[in-house]
């Protein structure tokens, strides 16, 4: 499967199904999981010894003399028992837990590095609550299907089988009422799985959906207030929580008709029925009789558990599922790490380029243009014209449709991908912070790993420096997320130092300085064209000021090239480029002549 991102050495799991998938998480624990089916096993041999020795007392007490000595060994033996099978308990409890957290950690990881590697256009079609739903509730649910759920499981499947076959050893006549009871729990047990899958699958996707909706509304949280949709949300919110509330109902509804204990009950009668007409025929003793009916009395754990443990192994089979299906959405992308690495001059083609997204309209046509290294090209048009598309093909956030793009003579396509895009910065309208010290935000290109002279020197060159200085804790301090505790200005400012500390060979400026005043956007655009010169820009702008500051200019309407050339040469020929600044002798919008190409 492709990737843009993966981990050298990384452990490869069975996706072939969720069980497989659980059972390969498993494996990489197999000691522990051994371990605890093995002393589940034996606790529940020791507890199902316990009857017996139960049923010797009873006969020991009713010899015509009491057996004391004999009444003392058994004592002895249950305490014993009781003991071995307490630490038994423990020790399997302790490796069940160290299986699901163990299990639960590494599918974490390996969900994160899955949607690391996705590529935009994935993350483009995923809402963040959702995801956020899988990555945290769908996996505990995993882990919680492991411990409690399939370690109850376990045991209780134990507690059917094991005394069943003590009731084998101590008279196999005494069987009829216990295999009834089991057949019976099989048929309830097939029909209550049959009904709570899919109320488990709505479950889980109510809960996603909520989610959502949660995460949505956080998020905009502007909007809403300042349109006072306050009720509105309060609705919708309610809503989807109606509709997870309904789930559990629905749930409580499908256990109700689930009625096990009451099949064990008639079995229970009908078995110590059997077992006391014995004792009065001659054919069974007292103690036999105690000891039959404290069998009995094991399978109720079985009976009673079952609710609980299969609802939460259905539960983990459909989050496994869902995480699933997660991971197993092709991306389009690949990391190509047998691609060329090397140090980029600059060079960028775009060669009859057309791109669109799946199953969308076509939003790039044919756009052939050069940029040669170290100028700076400017790009104008219309909003929506496809300046920001354009931009996202250089480094290959998005490949064309259509054409290729050639990087120093090579086809974008070819480059290793964190070869390449290594060496390109992109500054963007919306800039992403992260809620963590500003070092950090300013570093984060370079993994955190720069000193703090040359973060200080990258923030001076943004125009940062002064700012940043006022702080509480300078550049220790922590800001919200997303930036929302700075001015729109002072984000650019920090996501302009972050790119100047690459060093990019080429770097991509859309509409970055929207945001500052005129004073703040002349000092940061010195500093730009003196850290910058022999890097390759793609200029995004509105602002007439940066447009002829640019070598050449592309002139984009509706995603294809109407015109390319100087400041000076489109000002002569194209009319939409003088549209554009709104100068007074141009013709209306429907009367702009033929543009040359």
């Amino acid at each position: 499967m492709n990737a843009e991102f993966t981990v050298a050495g990384s452990h490869t799991y069975n996706r072939s199904g969720p069980i497989r998938w659980i059972i390969s998480h498993l494996w990489r624990f197999k000691w522990y999981a051994l371990g605890m089916l093995a002393m589940s096993f034996a606790m529940n041999m020791l507890n199902s010894y316990i009857p017996l020795l139960t049923g010797q007392a009873f006969d020991a007490v009713l010899e015509s003399t009491p057996n004391v000595g004999e009444l003392g060994r058994i004592a002895l033996i249950v305490l014993v028992v009781v003991l071995a099978r307490g630490a038994l308990d423990l020790g399997a409890r302790i490796c069940s837990e160290l299986c699901s957290n163990g299990v639960a950690h590494n599918i974490r990881d390996e969900l994160f590095l899955s949607l690391l590697g996705k590529s935009q256009t994935f993350h483009n079609r995923q809402k963040v609550g959702d995801l956020m739903a899988r990555t945290a509730n769908d996996v505990r649910q995993i882990s919680f299907a492991i411990n409690p759920g399939f370690d109850l499981l376990y045991d209780s499947m134990l507690a059917l089988a094991i005394p069943l076959a003590f009731i084998a050893v101590l008279d196999y006549r005494l069987l009829p009422a216990p295999i009834l009871f089991v057949i019976l729990f099989y048929f309830t047990l097939k029909r209550y799985m049959r009904e709570l899958s899919p109320v488990s699958v709505e479950q889980r996707e109510a809960f996603a959906s909520l989610n959502a909706s949660l995460s949505e509304s956080v998020q905009g949280i502007e909007v809403i207030k300042v349109t006072a949709q306050e009720p509105a949300e309060q609705t919708r919110f309610t809503k989807g929580a109606r509709r997870f509330r309904t789930a559990f109902v629905q749930q409580g509804r499908v256990q109700a008709r689930y009625l096990p204990t009451l099949a064990l009950t008639v079995c229970r009668v009908l078995g110590i029925a059997q077992a006391i007409w014995f004792v009065t025929s001659g054919r069974l003793g007292i103690g036999e009789l105690v000891a039959f009916i404290a069998l009995m009395g094991n399978l109720a754990f079985p009976a009673e558990i079952s609710t609980f443990t299969f609802q939460l192994v259905q539960m983990g089979a459909v989050s496994a599922r869902r995480v699933l299906n997660v991971m197993a959405e092709q991306t389009e992308l690949d990391e190509n790490t047998g691609g060329y690495v090397g140090k980029i001059d600059g060079s960028i083609v775009f060669d009859n380029v057309s791109f669109k997204f799946e199953d969308g309209e076509t939003l790039l046509h044919n756009l052939s243009f050069e940029a040669r290294p170290g100028e700076t090209i400017a790009i104008v048009g219309e909003t929506g014209s496809g300046k920001s598309t354009l931009t996202k093909l250089i480094n290959r956030i998005y490949d064309p449709s259509e054409g290729r793009i050639l990087i120093d003579g090579k086809d974008a396509r070819e480059w290793n991908l964190d070869s390449l895009r290594s060496q390109i910065s992109s500054i963007e309208q919306e800039v992403m912070l992260f809620s963590r010290p500003i070092s950090e935000n300013i570093a984060f290109s370079l993994g955190q790993q720069t000193d703090k002279a040359a973060i200080e020197r990258a923030a001076r060159d943004a125009q940062a420096h002064g700012f940043i200085s006022e702080l509480p804790e300078g550049y220790n301090t922590v800001i919200g997320e997303r930036g929302v505790t700075l001015s729109g200005g002072q984000r650019q400012r920090l996501a302009i130092a972050r790119a100047l500390l690459t060093d990019p060979a080429i770097l991509i400026l859309d509409d970055s300085t929207s945001a500052v005043d005129s004073a703040t956007e002349d000092e940061i655009q010195k500093a730009i064209h003196r850290v910058l010169q022999g890097r390759t820009t793609i200029l995004i702008t509105h602002r007439l000021s940066q447009i002829r500051w640019a070598d050449r200019i592309l002139v984009l309407r509706q995603g294809e090239a109407i015109d390319f050339g100087t400041h000076d040469e489109l000002m002569e020929r194209c009319a939409l480029y003088r549209r554009i600044y709104g100068h007074t002798d141009l013709a209306a919008p429907s009367a702009v002549p033929a543009e040359r190409s």
